[in-house]
């Protein structure tokens, strides 16, 4: 066996499909986000403006934040010293997990390393305990999600993408005596789009299931103090698992899950995923403890993302520029094609220093490669003018057609 062909030969799979991906070499500058400076291809770094970021609010600049970050650092030191059960458990998590909490109207609270972690760990515990428990996952569920229930060896029926009439199709031929999950997201990443929360919660009660949101790109930027499209839709009250991050709107990193403390209980006794790792710095975790106490208070920030969402989608729009539809703070910008896709975000970086990643395959399927753009409180309307322009400029470069606007 040639060890170095077979990797070789893996790599040069994804160069010629068009979509390797390749890590931008940046800083950002701190309390002036979204800029930032771009190291590669350059002498000495380069001002850039950040488009793709899920630091949603920039809490991860915000002065309060950074602040806490700074005292605990200078209180407790680096590091969490081991796993929770072992050494690694502090007054900050125990905080932090109350917070959380009660930002979800939940008895107790979980705190994982990420976003991911959280995902897999509970999944695939909570499927292990529940005797023949049957999984039903949106089709378009996260990678981690998706990792969650195959880890569980569960049996797993998909539904089409928000799809409820099909979701009780296959609630409804399922033997009533086994215990059943729904899991599903509450906004969906790449396009932006909303679960019908309430329909699904519906029918959870109706066939006696358990429900399981994923609310990472939502927590923090919806509802009255942030707890998400289940805090906005009053809804979280009727969802078993809240599952949410600590890395994009709150700023920092981490992941975690708000529930009953019996499952909280549950999962925090028998999931490896928890178990076995060193947990999250004390000082990270001060770090997201202020972001969620201010985001719990302060509207502002929210606001004033949604309105460049509202502005830029707009923008765009009225360009002709083929923006996908949209009713969250995602602005999905269809290309179709991964090789045009990387070059737009190369051409948009070298000659405008904008910087967007292209979204490929496996992250959206093939042929539906976008770039997407997640514009915040502090991207000004002058900003998204000049990056509506340059996408004029390049889509016309390239012969890419324009949309007569509506």
């Amino acid at each position: 066996m040639n060890y170095d062909q077979v990797f070789d030969s893996a790599i040069e799979r994804l160069h010629s499909e068009g979509r390797y991906r390749v890590f931008i070499d940046i800083l950002r500058n701190k309390g002036a986000y979204p800029n930032a400076r771009c190291f590669a291809g350059h002498n000495g770094p380069k001002p850039i403006t950040v488009w793709c970021s899920n630091d949603y609010l920039a809490m991860g600049q915000h002065p309060k934040v950074i602040e806490a970050m700074e005292e605990a650092l200078h209180n407790v030191g680096a590091g969490s010293g081991g796993t929770r059960n072992i050494g690694g458990n502090t007054h900050y998590h125990i905080q932090l997990e109350g917070e959380l909490a009660d930002l979800h109207g939940k008895d107790g609270a979980l705190l994982f390393t990420s976003g991911y972690v959280s995902n897999d760990a509970t999944l695939s515990t909570l499927a292990k305990i529940l005797p023949g428990c049957v999984i039903f996952s949106d089709e378009l569920n996260h990678a981690s999600m998706i990792a969650g229930i195959r880890n569980s060896g569960a049996e797993k029926k998909v539904f089409r993408h928000n799809d409820v009439e099909h979701l009780e199709e296959l609630l409804a031929e399922t033997d009533p005596s086994v215990p059943k999950l729904i899991a599903f997201e509450s906004v969906y990443s790449m396009d932006g789009d909303v679960a019908p929360i309430h329909a699904i919660c519906d029918l959870a009660e109706k066939y006696n299931a358990l429900t399981y949101i994923d609310e990472v790109h939502a927590v923090g930027m919806y509802g009255p103090r942030g707890g998400g499209i289940t805090d906005r839709d009053q809804a979280a009250h009727r969802i078993d698992i809240i599952e949410g991050t600590l890395g994009k709107a709150f700023g920092v990193m981490g992941g975690y899950i708000a529930a009953d403390t019996r499952i909280i209980d549950v999962i925090r006794s028998y999931a490896p995923g928890f178990i076995f790792t060193t947990s999250l710095s004390p000082v990270l975790v001060a770090g997201v403890l202020a972001s969620v106490r201010h985001l719990k208070s302060s509207s502002v920030e929210r606001e004033g993302q949604q309105a460049s969402a509202a502005f830029l989608k707009k923008s765009l729009a009225d360009a002709g520029l083929p923006v996908m539809p949209s009713t969250t703070h995602i602005v999905p910008l269809m290309v179709g094609d991964p090789i045009r896709a990387k070059k737009i975000a190369d051409i948009l970086l070298a000659e405008y220093g904008v910087y967007v990643q292209p979204i490929n395959y496996p992250t959206v399927p093939r042929g539906t490669e976008r770039l997407r753009f997640t514009p915040g409180p502090s991207h000004t309307e002058a900003m998204m003018t000049e990056l509506t322009e340059a996408l004029v400029e390049i889509w016309q470069r390239m012969e890419l057609e324009l949309q007569q606007a509506a």
